[in-house]
């Protein structure tokens, strides 16, 4: 019997998570929505499709009308309106109407252009979400958080619109790449030292079982994970409030990410960001210095970097100034108040945001010193 998590909606079921460990009951899931009478569409990124297009179409083989697939460049740099414009044009040609469906299948770029075509074409479009990377199962594909990047702007265009159903198959994780893999743990860890101090343990009583990929361990990590977005998510389905809190590490993260053109991944910016915000912390008197050390330390057994070297400090800092999470004149920042609680900031300066930059800045003057 495979695990489920039902999110819920001011209060309503909106959508379940179903665990399982292949595709073996992705037609069974998706009959309940009638997909014999859909056409169905898988949208993926041109790697991830090499991988499972083939295996999740021949699972829908016969279930449905008729089953397409489109796909784009993979990365960052294709999370934008231009590759949205791609979908439609496919989806028009193919007289996709509002009765059909769009699959999202792979990490959390394509889970993030399929939701935002889905939530606009033809005014709204069913989709549901096939998460491939570790990043995308803990955290991207579940809240409804869709959109793309405007020029320099991360996420900036999008919408929250929920999918009908969020099927991970947890063995897919032994496909991905070290990097990518290690990517998606910044944002395990970052749900635990947010919201839950003991999940936080229990990822560093796990780091083997994690770092050789056991099954049963994912499962459990992944599962907990989720649990822990769930709660925040249906307190705060709009990130009016609380929500925000999932943000720590990605002020500056993102500012990060764009200054390298996005030749770092996701999860290697938010764990930068994640140790210079564990270090304003505790500079605040939040954390103790051995908590901000082991947090920062806890990054290097997952492959993730404590410091960024060949950074402009300042234009990091300007780049901050940018993200969709400045309210006024102020930056909604999140801390640490202690391990397993973050709260929003917005007294947090400059001064205070260079110096965690400066934290993580790494200079051959370092090296020499």
């Amino acid at each position: 019997m495979s695990q489920r998590l039902t999110i819920n909606v001011n209060g309503k079921p909106a959508y379940d998570i179903v665990y399982e460990k292949d595709f073996n009951a992705l037609a069974g899931e998706l009959e309940a929505f009638g997909i014999s009478e859909k056409k169905l569409c898988i949208i993926t990124d041109s790697k991830v499709k090499g991988f499972y297009a083939d295996d999740v179409c021949e699972c829908l083989k016969g279930k449905c009308k008729e089953i397409v697939v489109y796909d784009f460049p993979m990365g960052e740099k294709s999370k934008n309106l231009d590759t949205v414009k791609g979908i439609y044009e496919f989806l028009i040609q193919r007289k996709f109407d509002r009765k059909d469906m769009l699959i999202a299948l792979g990490g959390g770029v394509v889970g993030d252009i399929t939701g935002f075509a889905a939530a606009t074409y033809l005014r709204g479009i069913d989709f549901i979400q096939i998460p491939t990377t570790l990043l995308a199962q803990v955290d991207s594909s579940i809240g409804g958080k869709t959109g793309v990047d405007f020029d320099q702007y991360k996420n900036m265009v999008g919408a929250f619109y929920m999918p009908k159903l969020v099927y991970m198959n947890i063995s897919a994780l032994k496909t991905l790449d070290d990097r990518q893999y290690y990517s998606g743990m910044a944002e395990v860890m970052k749900h635990g030292l947010t919201k839950d101090a003991n999940f936080y343990e229990w990822i560093i009583d796990s780091m083997y079982e994690i770092q050789d990929r056991e099954l049963d361990t994912l499962e459990e990590m992944v599962y907990k994970s989720c649990t822990i977005k769930k709660m925040v998510v249906e307190k705060d389905p709009m990130e009016k409030g609380d929500r925000a809190l999932l943000n720590f590490g990605h002020t500056i993260g993102h500012a990060i990410e764009k200054a390298k053109n996005f030749e770092m991944l996701h999860g290697e910016c938010v764990a930068l960001g994640c140790v210079a915000a564990a270090f304003i912390s505790w500079k605040r008197n939040y954390l103790s210095s051995d908590e901000y050390y082991e947090i920062r330390d806890m990054f290097v057994p997952f492959n993730l970097p404590i410091s960024v070297d060949n950074i402009d400090e300042e234009k990091i800092l300007e780049l901050t100034a940018s993200d969709k999470k400045v309210e006024g004149d102020h930056i909604k920042f999140i801390v640490l108040k202690k391990l397993g609680k973050a709260m929003i900031d917005i007294s947090i300066t400059n001064k205070e945001i260079l110096d965690g930059i400066k934290e993580i800045s790494f200079s051959e003057e370092d090296w020499n010193d």
